[in-house]
């Protein structure tokens, strides 16, 4: 007598039913939890970019910026202002990165979601920066004034990314009632 391997299809029916079960659970689960985890993402990038700036401004003795764009959704880190002597006009700056936060998903964007009080001072346009450019100077500290962007999604959440004349990077997410 020969041994025969393999599946009967009604094995396969039920592997198969159990499959689309886990998934319609799945599904909706990892479709909340998305938005949070491409806002997070974005708002460590941009902490990132700023520390980025900084060391990088320490390490060549001169100045370095982040150009905040809000107009397209995007920023930039530059080396140089260009001929123009202007960190805000971005045509004619060197810029070392291009950031655009559409790359983390189209719910990202500038903004302070559902958060009702300001890290410091205004919400302004969601960028406090000064012509909504942060400019650190070869001693890593900020240019002044000290200033936040906000970040948001679609389900209103929000982080601030801010840093101090001094040069500290803060990052705070808002929980609901302030900023942690």
């Amino acid at each position: 007598m020969m041994k025969k391997d393999g599946f009967t299809i009604i094995e396969l029916l039920v592997a198969m039913i159990l499959l689309v079960i886990v998934a319609s659970i799945a599904i909706p689960v990892f479709s909340r939890w998305l938005p949070d985890y491409r806002l997070r993402s974005a708002a460590r990038e941009v902490y990132s970019n700023m520390q980025l700036t900084k060391m990088s401004a320490v390490r060549n003795n001169t100045n370095w910026a982040i150009f905040f764009d809000r107009a397209l959704h995007r920023y930039f880190v530059c080396s140089d202002p260009g001929a123009d002597g202007d960190w805000a006009t971005p045509a004619d700056n060197i810029n070392e990165k291009a950031i655009n936060l559409s790359d983390y998903g189209s719910s990202i964007q500038y903004g302070h979601g559902s958060a009702t009080a300001p890290i410091g001072g205004t919400f302004d346009d969601e960028v406090t920066f000064g012509s909504n450019v942060a400019e650190f100077n070869p001693r890593g500290l900020l240019n002044p004034p000290s200033g936040y962007v906000y970040l948001t999604n679609s389900k209103n959440n929000a982080f601030g990314i801010g840093c101090l004349t001094s040069g500290v990077t803060l990052l705070r997410k808002w929980n609901g009632s302030g900023w942690e």
